[in-house]
């Protein structure tokens, strides 16, 4: 049901009476989108202090806006804000203002930590104090496909409001570290526990039950970083190996995926079900394009993949090569070698390659991450308060 702001917060749990602080998130991605970066550090920022994620619009027939709130822990609650369908951008900006200024005023924190990830949110935010602002850039959004146009103006006027910047990887890091005093790299990390169930005894899943080994499985956004046309050339190149193909279709037709009777194209699954899916897959791969969209990223799939035992091949993502390529983690291919690389890897046995892997991966973890970003966040807090905020760590 769409509640407006004082009504929902109304609904808050106890813990905005017992936690002084909050933590209000600014997301282009939608919670129950695909589990990643956004939701692994703000779960555990919402172990120290309460967490709202304000997603971005959606329109409907409504004749006033209102803001839907859902609660999928005692600690994070998820606000969207609904917007009379044909509203234009002006006037978007304008109800979003509202109803982030009812949201604060019904919470009343005495802490309260801004943390963005679109710089598209900043137009209706820009007003508001704040102890910490912080804007996590995981990805070089401008790149990507019906990006806005004002997206890169958003960006430099955000890294002048932020007092820290995170970034999600190296190579993103170093594009942006002169535009920012206090710029920090986080690369993707890692729920190891997670991803060692794929490595016990289970269930094969019913819809992947049936198909034969050997299994070659892609998990994640089905978007336009993946290079589709590697995955059909590589299929029809290797007709006794199947692949698996898990995640939405988001930005492109599903009507261009290639089609080959060994493609399987399982849909979006949750990130509980994923061990599950990686358990009976004899290998990996990150059949990314190489271009705008793909330059920055650092994806997150590669060390789960690596915690689940499953060996890897990629495309050359500079982060991949920079690390786990370097270390011998990760198979690194080309478009003419990628189906040669995937044959060596199903034939070659693993066991030396998990021990490498989860020796390092032992140095990883979300937790850890998020330790090491509150630290920055209560600097930055201790500068400007007698009593500085506790994130975490």
């Amino acid at each position: 049901m769409a509640l407006e702001a004082p009504a929902a917060l109304a609904k808050t749990t106890s813990t905005s009476t017992t936690n002084p602080s909050l933590l209000l998130c600014f997301s282009h991605l939608r919670w129950n989108f695909v589990f990643q970066r956004p939701q692994h550090l703000l779960t555990r920022a919402a172990r120290h202090h309460e967490v709202f994620f304000f997603e971005e619009p959606v329109y409907e027939n409504v004749a006033k806006p209102e803001l839907r709130a859902t609660q999928p822990s005692a600690s994070i609650r998820v606000l969207t804000p609904v917007l009379p369908a044909g509203t234009d951008g002006a006037k978007a900006i304008e109800m979003q203002r509202m109803l982030v200024n009812r949201t604060l005023a019904a919470r009343q924190p005495e802490h309260l930590v801004l943390w963005y990830y679109t710089p598209m949110a900043l137009p209706f935010t820009d007003h508001i104090d704040s102890d910490v602002c912080v804007y996590d850039c995981m990805d070089e959004l401008s790149a990507f496909k019906n990006a806005p146009r004002e997206l890169v103006q958003m960006e430099r006027l955000l890294m002048q409001h932020a007092d820290v910047v995170f970034t999600g990887g190296q190579s993103i890091y170093e594009a942006k570290r002169r535009l920012h005093k206090s710029i920090h790299p986080f690369p993707s990390s890692i729920d190891v526990a997670h991803f060692h169930k794929a490595r016990r005894a289970g269930n094969d899943p019913a819809d992947q039950a049936g198909i034969p080994h050997p299994r070659v499985g892609y998990f994640g956004v089905i978007d336009e970083r993946l290079d589709t046309r590697l995955v059909g050339e590589t299929a029809a190149k290797m007709p006794g190996v199947q692949f698996i193909m898990i995640g939405p279709v988001v930005k492109i037709n599903p009507a261009d995926l290639p089609r080959h009777p060994n493609i399987h194209w399982l849909g979006g699954k949750s990130y509980a079900e994923l061990p599950a899916y990686l358990r009976y897959w004899d290998a990996g791969w990150m059949p990314f394009a190489l271009n705008e969209s793909t330059r920055y990223i650092s994806p997150t799939k590669t060390p789960e993949f690596l915690a689940a035992g499953v060996p890897v091949v990629s495309t050359a993502i500079v982060d991949v090569v920079r690390t786990y390529g370097a270390m011998g983690l990760v198979e690194i291919a080309d478009a003419d070698d990628i189906h040669q690389k995937l044959a060596d890897v199903l034939a070659a046995p693993q066991d030396a390659l998990r021990e490498a892997a989860d020796a390092h991966l032992s140095t990883m973890s979300w937790d850890m991450t998020w330790n090491e970003m509150s630290k920055h966040l209560n600097k930055v807090s201790s500068l400007r308060n007698a009593e500085p905020m506790r994130l975490g760590a």
